[in-house]
């Protein structure tokens, strides 16, 4: 071989190894990129074996919310965390109501605002997903104390008819979503669009545009939400 031609293929094999890192790295960019925090990143917050990243969320193969939950009440109190919040289906005796997941805040000395992790099991997929954040600390009130039988779904505020939502898993997560959002002092934004969900106990008037924050408005005052592609599954509002 020529010295030349010996030239010629030491750069393919540079550009090619370049190619390959650059790509892992662009690969690796994607798979991370809608996450606040990266468990993997972090020798104080393991990660339950199978779960593998995909955007904003891990995901998992089969049901295994409850699997979740043990492993990380388990583990997390020996690392140092201290569970603040916590609501599960395990605390739902309505034997009606088949959903599966919790929702879980911790905190730890020398962390930065606290850690939460939701988990639920997405029948239609069948795969169990799980949501690692890190968020400032904030008060969140309860507004719904009852999750009740059925809740009506006014897609525009103005309308006189609305959907009727009587699937008591999609309202226990709706109801999870609004309870769980943080309290907010200021004034709503004046955004595109605004519905209103009817609680019985409650009406709550939704205010949201495109891929911009959510704010739930009502007589007990403002709440506010980052943009939440699940929200407007459940309660099928076109954003």
């Amino acid at each position: 071989m020529t010295k030349i031609k010996c030239i010629f293929v030491g750069a393919v094999i540079v550009l090619l190894v370049a190619g390959g890192w650059f790509g892992y790295l662009k690969m690796n960019d994607d798979t991370y990129k809608g996450m606040s925090i990266i468990p993997e990143q972090h020798d104080d917050i393991p990660l339950f074996k199978g779960l593998e990243p995909t955007d904003s969320h891990y995901v998992i193969d089969g049901d295994h919310w409850k699997e979740i939950y043990d492993f990380y009440f388990k583990k997390l109190p020996k690392l140092g965390w201290e569970n603040q919040y916590v609501q599960s289906a395990l605390d739902d005796n309505d034997p009606e109501n088949d959903w599966g997941g919790f929702d879980s805040r911790w905190t730890k000395k020398g962390f930065e605002g606290e850690l939460s992790i939701y988990a639920s099991y997405d029948k239609s997929d069948q795969q169990t997903k799980v949501i690692f954040d890190q968020n400032p600390i904030y008060h969140s009130s309860i507004w719904i104390d009852k999750v009740p039988e059925s809740i009506c779904i006014y897609k525009n505020s103005t309308d006189p008819d609305c959907t009727v939502l009587k699937d008591k898993s999609k309202i226990q997560k709706i109801v999870g979503i609004i309870n769980n959002a943080i309290d907010w002092n200021e004034k709503a934004l004046p955004l595109e669009k605004e519905s209103t969900i009817d609680f019985g106990e409650i009406n709550i008037k939704v205010i949201y545009e495109k891929e911009k924050e959510i704010y739930f408005k009502s007589e007990k005052g403002v709440k506010y939400l980052k943009p939440e592609p699940e929200f407007f599954k459940l309660t099928n509002l076109s954003q």
